[in-house]
């Protein structure tokens, strides 16, 4: 067994764990977005980011591709931590604003405002269908093509692949592929209602307008509703 401390406490991880597999051991919430176990660590959303080292050595690293070793000291909310995590969301939001597992994120880590330019992609890059094709499909249909600010991801030549199944497994794991409540047309670049944990739909409707019930939500409510509040009996 390998001896690590993670947030000042004494643990210990077996030879071959990532960080991330050490801390979600213990219980410890590290945010991922292109991770998912069964897959191969990609390490390109860097959501996962955790601190290592100490001082002037201290440095940011993925936590879903690092692996431990004896004696390794990690920070996994630290303010640099955050502060990091909080920009990369940033950057998502910006990128992709129309996907709801973003505003989640967004939403969790208190996001105020976007400081960047609105993009509206389809495709934040993190690969996961890709991976799943590959690994999971044995398929291998897609993949990435080009470099820097050209980089997505397609079929050979841009045209049908034989290879494809249609098995669907591309967009049951996109985070991009479920939209935010507010739906293709949202008025801001940030949601921010899964913050409210009140069901405000309920003040004008007599039932729940959709699966939050539990948690609330706000933005399924239309405008008209707002300024005509349904008659009490």
């Amino acid at each position: 067994m390998i001896k690590l401390r993670i947030d000042d406490m004494d643990v210990q991880a077996e030879e071959g764990w990532t960080i991330l597999d050490a801390a979600s051991f213990y219980g410890i919430d590290i945010p991922t977005l292109c991770h998912l176990d069964g897959l191969t660590p990609y390490g390109a959303c860097r959501l996962c980011i955790v601190e290592i080292g100490e001082g002037k050595n201290a440095k940011l690293v993925s936590s879903c591709t690092y692996p431990v070793y004896e004696g390794l000291k990690v920070r996994t909310h630290s303010k640099k931590v955050m502060g990091a995590r909080k920009l990369i969301i940033e950057l998502m939001v910006a990128r992709c604003p129309n996907s709801k597992t973003i505003q989640d994120l967004a939403s969790k880590y208190g996001l105020q405002k976007v400081r960047f330019k609105l993009k509206d992609e389809e495709c934040v890059l993190c690969g996961l269908c890709v991976r799943m094709c590959k690994e999971q499909m044995m398929s291998g249909a897609i993949d990435f093509v080009g470099h820097g600010k050209d980089r997505r991801i397609t079929t050979a030549f841009d045209e049908k692949s034989d290879l494809c199944r249609t098995c669907g497994g591309c967009m049951f794991i996109c985070p991009i592929c479920e939209l935010r409540c507010q739906g293709p047309n949202p008025p801001g670049a940030l949601c921010g209602s899964c913050m409210n944990m009140s069901s405000t739909c309920l003040d004008h409707y007599d039932d729940a307008q959709c699966f939050m019930v539990e948690s609330g939500c706000g933005t399924c409510v239309r405008e008209d509703a707002k300024e005509k509040p349904k008659e009490k009996t």
